[in-house]
């Protein structure tokens, strides 16, 4: 087994052994959110012609689940290597930064895949919800994903306690995937507010995802790809200098 080989097998080793926190818990939480939801807004308007609420609001809870997912595996992984000490095992053999971005950034699509198909299939016994297209839906769960597994590893490394990992996940991350559209129609929004979600990346990862169920969205599936690939080039370039340059892991 190659040191790459080892290093993914450890991360996802790593969530597998608490799959009940890091795979249930997530279902749990997001199963709840539909329950609740879909109780107090049965009859409402529906965000597109010909889906319901239930509809609409399952897969956005599913995208949500898997981009805080990603975020918390790569990010909680780093910092408690940094805190314990043992991220010396990890640095001492001679793994590229390339090796590392792979082993974190796959560990984090496995586990976030996970959680997503866990809400699909809770999902799928409260609503019918329709497949558009299969691609579509793959190929924004895996840049979502992806974007927040970087982000998680820049955060990992930036922290240097849990508090401060803490802020970043409770400041940055929830507020920007709960306004995101997750539970509602931007086009249901004031101007104003509608006009600051189009800021919000956060929003193009989920519409998108969300057009691949009903082939219907927002804004443009072109605009929703154009900026969640871009995001995920730009963070992952940012990652790579960091982890080649040893910020704060070879100091």
């Amino acid at each position: 087994m190659t040191g790459f080989q080892t290093l993914l097998y450890k991360e996802i080793l790593r969530f597998w052994k608490v799959a009940f926190q890091t795979i249930a818990a997530p279902v749990l939480t997001a199963m709840l959110y539909i329950m609740i939801f879909s109780h107090v807004m049965a009859g409402s308007n529906a965000a597109f012609p010909g889906v319901t609420y239930e509809q609409f609001l399952i897969p956005g809870l599913a995208m949500m689940s898997m981009l805080q997912n990603a975020f918390a595996n790569t990010s909680s992984s780093l910092i408690q290597s940094k805190i314990t000490g043992n991220i010396l095992f990890i640095l001492l053999p001679p793994l590229s930064h390339w090796d590392y971005y792979g082993a974190y950034l796959i560990a984090a699509l496995v586990r976030a895949m996970m959680v997503g198909l866990g809400v699909f299939l809770v999902g799928i016994f409260v609503a019918n919800i329709p497949v558009h297209n299969v691609l579509i839906i793959v190929t924004f769960a895996l840049l979502g994903s992806g974007l927040l597994a970087a982000l998680g590893i820049i955060a990992g490394l930036w922290a240097d306690k849990f508090d401060q990992l803490a802020a970043f996940q409770n400041f940055i991350i929830m507020p920007l995937t709960f306004l995101s559209g997750v539970f509602y129609s931007i086009h249901s929004l004031p101007p104003f507010w509608q006009g600051l979600s189009h800021f919000n990346p956060f929003f193009y990862m989920i519409d998108g995802f969300r057009y691949g169920f009903f082939g219907k969205a927002d804004v443009s599936l072109a605009l929703s790809l154009s900026v969640t690939a871009g995001a995920f080039l730009c963070l992952s370039a940012v990652t790579l200098y960091l982890l080649k340059s040893g910020y704060k892991l070879r100091q």
